[in-house]
C-alpha cells in the first residue's frame, strides 16, 4: 500500500506532462476554446445536422461535442494520446459519442474529402502549412472556419469581428480581409457581428 500512493503520483505526473508537452513539441500548446467562441463559430459556418465536421487539432473535444450536439457527425484529429482519450472520454460522458469519432495522429496526413465543416484554431506560425494543406484536401464547397487566424491571398466569406472568428469557402475567391470589408461596406456581403 506504501507503494501504490508514489506510484499512482508518478502515472499523474507523467500524464500531466504528457498533456502539457506533446501538443508544444509537435508545434502548438493546448488553448481551450471558450463555449461561447465555439457557438460563435459553428453559428459562422451555418453547421446543420447531417453534416460531417472536422476539428483539427481537437484537444478536450468541447469543439466537437458542439457540434455534435447540431446533430453533425464530429471528427476531431489530434497528435497528443492524452487528449484523444480525454476527448473520447467526454465525449461519451456527455452522450455524443455516438456522432464524435476522435482520431490520432498528424492532421496534416489525413483525408478531408467528406468534410462539410472543417474548424482549426491555430498559431500564424503554421498559417502558410495549413494554408498549403486545405487548398490540397479540402473539398470544393467545404466551409473552413478559423480562430484567429486570417489567411493572406484569401478572401473570407465572413468574419465574426468581435470574436475574431473567420470562414472560407472552398475554393476560396482571390483576396484578403480588406477587400471582403470593402464589399462589405458596398453591402456586398452577408452582415455578421
Amino acid at each position: 500500500m506504501t507503494l501504490l500512493l508514489p506510484l499512482v503520483l508518478l502515472v499523474l505526473a507523467i500524464l500531466g506532462l504528457l498533456w502539457v508537452f506533446v501538443p508544444i513539441l509537435s508545434g502548438i500548446p493546448w488553448v481551450p476554446t471558450r463555449s461561447a467562441r465555439i457557438q460563435q463559430a459553428l453559428d459562422l459556418a451555418g453547421l446543420q445536422a447531417g453534416e460531417t465536421f472536422y476539428d483539427l487539432g481537437c484537444g478536450d473535444g468541447r469543439v466537437l461535442i458542439a457540434a455534435a450536439r447540431r446533430g453533425a457527425r464530429a471528427v476531431g484529429i489530434e497528435i497528443s494520446p492524452i487528449h484523444c482519450l480525454i476527448a473520447r472520454l467526454r465525449a461519451r460522458l456527455t452522450g455524443a459519442g455516438g456522432q464524435v469519432v476522435v482520431r490520432w495522429g498528424n492532421f496534416y496526413r489525413f483525408d478531408l474529402h467528406d468534410a462539410d465543416v472543417i474548424f482549426w484554431y491555430g498559431h500564424s506560425r503554421y498559417m502558410a502549412k495549413m494554408q498549403a494543406h486545405l487548398a490540397a484536401k479540402a473539398p470544393h464547397g467545404a466551409r473552413f472556419v478559423s480562430i484567429n487566424i486570417d489567411f493572406p491571398g484569401w478572401q473570407p466569406e465572413a468574419i465574426h469581428k468581435q470574436g475574431l472568428i473567420f470562414l472560407y469557402r472552398f475554393p476560396p475567391p482571390a483576396g484578403d480581409v480588406h477587400s471582403f470589408l470593402l464589399l462589405e461596406e458596398a453591402g456586398a456581403v452577408r452582415k455578421n457581428a
